[in-house]
Formats: structure tokens, C-alpha cells, sequence
């Protein structure tokens, strides 16, 4: 069995333009004669490897503590694009992923420099997903993400930004992305892995 790590180390995350930076300050250190280790941090929501739950864009919508943990546990495709994601190319993702396992249609995974486009995401919506995800740090574009979140969240398509699938072939995996359990919060960050349990032994 392999297991993909597809997060990114929090403290040299990338960031979303105006987003802070997560920072880490030592509290107890052994080194400096403490009986122990103790490490305080600070980050948003949104920094590094993340979920955005519909609260993010929806004032009614639900936080990330309400969502079913089915959005994030469970058999994902991994699929590769480059540039915009258009509506037909998101069919052809839908249509790839359901003719390797049907499950696995429900949480789709984009890897490369890859951003939906409202037409795909209109596409991705009406087909019911489970879960997106995507390499950059915002499913939609940067300048302009609200219409490609609003359509998503609104269907209950969960988001996971800021993966990391440079090393993972494109197929069907085990994935396992759960946020931490944060009451009231729009978005959590999550330690995200693949398993490719084809290469497991029975």
C-alpha cells in the first residue's frame, strides 16, 4: 500500500494574496532549559492545504463542523489539466472518472496549473460531487473567485485548495482529507493523503 502525502508543510505555505502568513513562536524550549517543548501558531483558516465549507460564501451556509465527513473520506480521481478548465472539459473529467469507478466521480482531484472556470463549475455542481480539488490556492480564479465558489459551495460540492499532486499518477485513490473540527468556521486546514490501495496486500 502507498500512501501519497498531498499537503503542503504549513510554515512555508503558500498564502492567497492578502491572506496572512502561518507563524510559529516557541514557548517552552528544552534548549533553553524548559522541562519540555511547547510551540504556539498562528494561521488562517484558508493557509496551505485547506477545505472551504459553504459558510465561506454562503451566510446560511453550513460550517465546516456540520459537514459530513463522507465529503472528505472517501475514493477520489486523480485527473491532470493544464490552463482553464472549461465545461466540456469538466464532463470528460466526470465521464473519465465514472468509467474507472463510479464512486470515485464524487470527489474529483485536479492536479497541475489547472482553475475552473463558472461554466465547469456549473458542469461539476450538476453532477452532484461530494468534494473539488485543486493545486492552487483558490478553485476559481484569484481576481475573481466568488462566482466559482458561490456555484460549488451552494450545490454542497466541499472544496480542498492548496493540494500538492505533482508526484501522483492520475487514477483512482483512497482519500482521506478531513478538516479539523473547528465550530463556526467557514474553511479548516487538513493533513490530506491518497492511498493507492491497488498496490495493497490481502
Amino acid at each position: 500500500m502507498r500512501i501519497y502525502d498531498i499537503s503542503q508543510e504549513v510554515f512555508g505555505s503558500r498564502a492567497y494574496p492578502g491572506d496572512p502568513t502561518p507563524t510559529q513562536r516557541a514557548l517552552c524550549s528544552m534548549k533553553k532549559g524548559d522541562a519540555y517543548n511547547l510551540t504556539e501558531f498562528c494561521m488562517c483558516a484558508h493557509n496551505g492545504t485547506h477545505v472551504d465549507a459553504p459558510f465561506h460564501f454562503l451566510q446560511d451556509g453550513k460550517t465546516v463542523d456540520a459537514v459530513s465527513l463522507e465529503h472528505f473520506v472517501g475514493t477520489a480521481f486523480v485527473t491532470e489539466h493544464c490552463g482553464t478548465v472549461r465545461g466540456e472539459d469538466a464532463e470528460k473529467m466526470i465521464e473519465g472518472a465514472r468509467a474507472q469507478n463510479a464512486e470515485s466521480a464524487k470527489r474529483i482531484l485536479i492536479k497541475g496549473p489547472a482553475m475552473v472556470s463558472p461554466e465547469a463549475a456549473s458542469v461539476f455542481a450538476r453532477a452532484g460531487l461530494l468534494l473539488l480539488g485543486n493545486e492552487s490556492q483558490s478553485v476559481g480564479p484569484e481576481d475573481t473567485p466568488m462566482e466559482v465558489h458561490r456555484t460549488l459551495l451552494a450545490a454542497n460540492v466541499m472544496l480542498l485548495e492548496g493540494i500538492c499532486l505533482e508526484k501522483v499518477p492520475e487514477g483512482v485513490y483512497l482519500l482521506n482529507a478531513a478538516p479539523l473540527n473547528l465550530s463556526g468556521a467557514e474553511g479548516s486546514p487538513c493533513r490530506a493523503i491518497l492511498i493507492d490501495v491497488s498496490s495493497a496486500r490481502i
